[in-house]
C-alpha cells in the first residue's frame, strides 16, 4: 500500500531518506509490506505504532543494518552505507548504565566524534572545545565531570543528542527516546529537538510510544503496523479508521498534554 501524504509535495531532490515499495520479513513472516517513506531536510518525522510491528526494523533499513528483501533504500542519495552512517546521529533506547562505571558525561560526547576521528584516535583540545560546546546547548555543561551513569533519565537523554550531535549529522535517528524520562524532561527534550532542527536545520526520525508527543512536536507522522497506514500531518494522523487499522478495536489511549499544570508551571519557574 502507498503512502498516505497528505502534505504538499516537496521537490524531490531534497528528500534525505526514501523508501519504495520496502519489504522485510523473518522466518517466513512479513514485518514491513509496502512501505512507501520519505524524510526531508529540517522536519521531524514521528514513527508510532504497537510492539511488534516493525518500528525498530525500519530504522535498522535506514541505518543501513539490515536489508529489505525488496524494494529501494535511498539515503542521501544512495543506497545506505557506512558512509551514510557518518552524517547521521543515532539514539537508540536510554541504556541503564551502571552508575559505577567510570565514565564521564564529557566521555560520552566525545564517543561521538569516534566515526570520523578513527576508534583509536585520541581527542585533541578542539575535539574537547566542541564537545564542550555541544553540552552548553544542551545545558549540561557543569555536569562535564560527572559520572554519567549518577544522571536523571532526562539528563542522560540531553547527554546522548550531544553525543548524537558530535558527528556533525543531517539527521538524527531516535528510538524510543522517551522512555524512562518523566514527563517534563520529556517535554524540555521534544523542544530540543525542535531547537535544533529551526537553528540547524537537522532532520529527525523519531520511533516513540508518546502519541501525544509525536502529535505535539513532530511535523509529520507516520502510523506502522507492517505497514504504512499513515503518513503526513499529524492533526489528522489518530481518524478512529487509522487507529483501529495500527492499534486495533480494543486499544485505549492515555495522551499526555504538554499544556498540563506540571509542565506549565515549570515553565513559569524556569523564566
Amino acid at each position: 500500500m502507498k503512502e498516505t501524504d497528505t502534505l504538499t509535495p516537496k521537490n524531490t531532490h531534497d528528500v534525505l531518506v526514501d523508501l519504495h515499495d520496502v519489504w522485510m520479513g523473518y522466518d517466513g513472516k512479513w514485518v514491513l509490506k509496502s512501505i512507501f517513506f520519505k524524510c526531508y531536510p529540517s522536519e521531524i518525522v514521528g514513527i508510532v505504532g504497537p510492539n511488534g510491528g516493525g518500528k525498530t526494523t525500519l530504522l535498522n533499513i535506514i541505518l543501513g543494518l539490515a536489508r529489505p528483501q525488496k524494494g529501494s533504500v535511498q539515503v542521501f542519495g544512495h543506497p545506505p552505507d557506512k558512509r551514510s552512517r557518518l552524517e547521521i546521529g543515532y539514539l537508540p533506547q536510554v541504556s541503564h548504565a551502571d552508575r559505577s562505571f567510570p565514565v564521564t558525561v564529557l566521555d560520552v560526547v566525545l564517543m561521538g566524534l569516534y566515526n570520523r576521528l578513527g576508534f583509536f584516535s585520541r581527542p585533541d583540545r578542539n575535539s574537547k572545545k566542541d564537545a564542550m560546546d555541544l553540552l552548553s546547548q544542551v545545558h549540561m555543561e557543569e555536569h562535564a565531570n560527572t559520572p554519567f551513569g549518577v544522571l536523571s533519565g532526562g539528563q542522560k537523554q540531553r547527554v546522548n543528542i550531544a553525543r548524537a550531535l558530535a558527528s556533525k549529522p543531517k539527521l538524527l535517528v531516535l528510538d524510543e527516546p522517551s522512555t524512562g524520562v518523566d514527563s517534563v524532561a520529556q517535554e524540555d527534550f521534544y523542544e530540543l529537538l525542535a531547537m535544533f532542527r529551526n537553528e540547524h536545520g537537522i532532520s529527525v526520525i523519531m520511533v516513540s510510544h508518546d502519541i501525544g508527543a509525536i502529535t505535539s512536536h513532530a511535523d509529520r507522522v507516520a502510523c506502522l503496523n507492517r505497514q504504512l497506514h499513515y503518513h503526513g500531518d499529524p492533526d489528522s494522523c489518530f481518524t478512529s479508521d487509522i487507529t483501529q487499522k495500527v492499534y486495533g478495536k480494543e486499544h485505549k489511549f492515555i495522551v499526555h498534554d504538554p499544556k498540563c499544570v506540571t509542565c506549565y508551571q515549570r515553565h513559569i519557574d524556569d523564566d
